[in-house]
């Protein structure tokens, strides 16, 4: 079997819903209907996108993903099973926003939930306090809209 279905089945066994797409064109387009607010179903809370996807690469695909309000926190990891150098490797993460690049074969399914489980829960927590932190910045404004600073009164 394809490592992608190895893959689905181990995230059921896992209870973790996965979505899985032909090529980069389908993803484009499911991710178009989440923004859209077409998609009903629970989402992903990892994407796991091989970088040499046919016609629309992986990279392009995650770059897409974070500029989505509903999937921009997810956890994003690239497969692969070229050989990329460090410099190369770099680029393809900083073009992607991915959390972090696996190459084939992955780790043992052990190994690799416990490396996912790691990153879903990073990115949960990044999320936490990036919700808080907009939290007390939006307190501070009505705050600041509500309560003018006191000048003394001119003397004329």
């Amino acid at each position: 079997p394809e490592i992608y279905d190895v893959l689905l089945a181990m995230f059921e066994l896992w209870g973790v819903k996965g979505v899985s797409f032909v090529d980069g064109t389908e993803a484009l387009a499911w991710i178009d209907d989440v923004d859209q607010g077409r998609v009903r179903r629970e989402l992903p809370e990892l994407a796991l996108l091989d970088i040499r996807l046919h016609e629309v690469s992986g990279t392009q695909i995650a770059a897409r993903l974070r500029r989505s309000p509903f999937l921009k926190d997810i956890p994003i990891v690239l497969i692969t099973a070229f050989h990329l150098s460090p410099d190369q490797e770099a680029r393809t993460i900083a073009e992607a926003q991915a959390d972090q690049l696996m190459y084939k074969p992955l780790p043992s399914m052990p190994d690799l939930r416990r490396e996912l489980d790691l990153l879903i829960e990073r990115r949960k927590a990044a999320a936490r306090i990036s919700l808080s932190c907009q939290s007390v910045h939006s307190r501070a404004r009505r705050r600041r809209r509500r309560y003018r600073p006191w000048r003394a009164p001119s003397s004329r």
